[in-house]
């Protein structure tokens, strides 16, 4: 086996991973290797294929301000298109030679003696070890499957939206979609052109609100391209409506009072019949949930070809259905769109730190960090994506770009130290999430969402605040949250509630 030494080895080539190697690439650091799973990049872009597959974040504000593009087609750009995107990038920032694609990471595990990580892949038995690691595995990579009796017994074919089996003839077959999130609203319309019937399977009604989006003309295309200062300004724009949007999402009483008006009458306007639309009422407060934009899911649930069930998929018999209603249906298809495991990362149990404790039990209550970004525990390694590191209200890969630009300044004050994260400064930043959450809609909305960790009840994916608190936040990070210790000693977990935080 080869064993390969670089400085900097960033796992992952989805937005967070290819963010890195930018941002590594603007500090002149390039010893530096992106180990990817997958056969090309793209992350969830490239996973995720199912049938209208979009993004919900304007184009303009989701990409890299490195790398403005001027060619979307739409003002939210469809999956293949930031596939497209993603590959391009790594194509103009000359990522080849850095780029092992098919090199799952199996394990990594932190050497204290040398100081270094050492990184153990599939595919080509590549080994490599780095000074310094960075995680940008992404959070929505690894399909939730429901456990439901009888499951397997599915004699049709059944898979995860995000694992779209292309070779399934869904045409004229009677297909049954569990799940009403993000990625049934686009899915649902689709299926309903084509299926003969759809079983749309509810636990969660979600509030919807208008997607609206026309798409870029040539000639709005040519001004971007000619004028790379229109398309500053479009995406200052962009930026400034998603951080008044925050307020809404996080339970500001006023603005959520508005957006939810937005969400009953959009859902009025589309749905005539008063016991369907009681059905698609949350029962629970705005924000709580990730808000969904659709302006052709409600009338797909309102035609003949879907049928709304009340309620979640509770056994499987044989090609029946058995909805927690009571209700059984008989299907040809069965799509899981039931989500990912968001609060469980399954990278954190192939990480060992200092004593060789897992990255996962020291999350074994929940996600902890320092600035989103550190983790106590293990010495020179970085998180992007990661513990509130997510938004519900605007563009992630505004998160990434602030996480690389302190991941660089980091390593640029490094100075060949090892790099241990004080657990007083990750027990202190946990406490300031829990306190800047404890009021909003996440936590007191009434309702069961994936940002928060049902072990602890602590937020644990979204950070609480805009981005540019975010910005704010990590600029206030001054090398303090480092110490200088023997590592063993540096290795305990931290909690919800820390003693002696400020």
């Amino acid at each position: 086996m080869t064993a390969t030494r670089v400085e900097v080895a960033i796992v992952g080539a989805g937005f967070a991973g290819l963010g890195m190697a930018i941002a590594l690439r603007r500090a002149g650091r390039e010893d530096f290797v992106l180990l990817e799973r997958g056969a090309s990049v793209g992350g969830t872009w490239r996973d995720n294929t199912y049938p209208g597959v979009a993004c919900d974040v304007p184009s303009h504000l989701y990409g890299f301000a490195a790398h403005p593009n001027p060619d979307w087609s739409e003002v939210f750009a469809t999956g293949p298109e930031i596939r497209r995107y993603l590959e391009d990038v790594a194509e103009r920032e000359h990522l080849g030679e850095r780029l092992r694609l098919q090199t799952p990471v199996l394990d990594a595990r932190w050497d204290a003696e040398a100081s270094l990580w050492r990184i153990r892949t599939g595919g080509a038995q590549e080994s490599f070890t780095a000074d310094v690691l960075v995680l940008a595995c992404g959070r929505l990579t690894e399909p939730s499957i429901p456990h439901v009796d009888g499951l397997e017994s599915f004699p049709g074919p059944l898979f995860h939206s995000a694992r779209w089996d292309h070779t399934a003839d869904l045409a004229d077959a009677r297909v049954a979609l569990v799940g009403t999130g993000a990625s049934a609203i686009q899915i649902l319309p689709e299926l309903a052109r084509t299926a003969a019937h759809v079983t749309l399977l509810q636990r969660t009604p979600a509030w919807i609100v208008p997607r609206g989006g026309d798409s870029y003309s040539d000639a709005d295309r040519a001004r971007f391209a000619a004028t790379p200062q229109a398309l500053e300004a479009l995406r200052a724009d962009l930026y400034a409506e998603g951080e008044a949007r925050f307020a809404s999402r996080s339970g500001d009483s006023a603005a959520a009072a508005e957006a939810e008006a937005v969400a009953r009458a959009h859902l009025e306007r589309q749905v005539a019949d008063p016991a369907l639309r009681a059905a698609l009422t949350p029962d629970y407060a705005f924000g709580c949930k990730r808000v969904l934009l659709s302006d052709d899911f409600y009338p797909a649930v309102a035609s003949d070809a879907v049928t709304l069930v009340r309620g979640a998929l509770s056994a499987v018999e044989g090609s029946t259905l058995v909805a927690s209603d009571g209700s059984r249906h008989d299907v040809d298809a069965l799509v899981l769109a039931t989500g990912f495991a968001s609060t469980r990362q399954p990278y954190a149990d192939l990480v060992r730190g200092t004593g060789g404790r897992t990255l996962a039990a020291h999350w074994s209550e929940g996600m902890t960090s320092f600035a989103s970004t550190v983790v106590a525990g293990f010495p020179n390694m970085f998180v992007l994506n990661g513990p509130n590191a997510s938004l519900g209200h605007s563009s992630s890969v505004l998160m990434i770009e602030e996480q690389a630009a302190y991941v660089s300044r980091v390593l640029d004050g490094r100075a060949g130290r090892t790099l241990h994260v004080d657990p007083a400064a990750e027990r202190t930043y946990t406490a300031e999430i829990a306190e800047a959450a404890a009021s909003t809609r996440w936590m007191t909305g009434g309702c069961r969402n994936w940002y928060v960790d049902d072990r602890s009840g602590r937020l644990t994916l979204l950070w609480p605040g805009t981005v540019d608190a975010f910005r704010a936040r990590l600029a206030r990070a001054d090398g303090s949250e480092f110490i200088t210790a023997d590592p063993r000693e540096v290795h305990a977990p931290a909690s919800g509630a820390p003693r002696g935080a400020s």
